[in-house]
């Protein structure tokens, strides 16, 4: 299947979400945008990223992206970015292979369910790091941190940047 096709079906899949999660207009579009964009990214290392091809920092680097989107957008258009980040990340969640690995598990075939474990936490981690990395260097640079801790060490409220 093209690349084309699978990114449009990952849009499709978080506007989805979106109707679930009851995100209307653009807040919808711009969600299953970062959807998109995530799921282009993956898709784009896994093709052509030499070592980094492998799913796992695929995800990694598409949990990057997806994230410092949602950071972004979420500050120019004043809303939470858990509008933008969960439903970003959901079309790289690895809900096949956590299926797959309760599959072999109930089947009793050890050494499949041992290896498809790994790689569906493996993929899940990466997503989970990918996420925290940008979220707290976000946090870490904001201006509004700055501003509180100047708040705490002067005891008044500091001019608005």
């Amino acid at each position: 299947m093209s690349g084309f096709w699978t990114v449009l079906y990952a849009f499709g899949g978080c506007i989805g979400f979106c109707i679930l999660f009851h995100l209307r207009g653009a807040t919808a579009f711009w969600a299953a945008l970062g959807g998109a964009l995530g799921w282009t990214v993956r898709t784009a290392l896994q093709w052509y990223g030499g070592p980094l091809g492998g799913e796992i920092p695929a995800c990694f680097f598409a949990a990057l992206a997806v994230t410092a989107y949602s950071e972004l957008l979420a500050r120019l258009t004043r809303k939470p970015v858990t509008c933008y980040s969960i439903v970003g990340i959901l079309p790289m969640v690895p809900g096949g292979g956590i299926y797959y690995t309760m599959r072999h598990c109930l089947n009793g075939d050890i050494d499949a369910f041992a290896a498809s474990c790994l790689h569906t936490m493996g993929v899940a981690g990466s997503l989970a790091i990918g996420m925290l990395l940008v979220s707290s260097l976000t946090r870490l640079f904001s201006p509004q941190r700055r501003r509180l801790e100047k708040m705490a060490a002067g005891g008044t409220e500091p001019p608005a940047d």
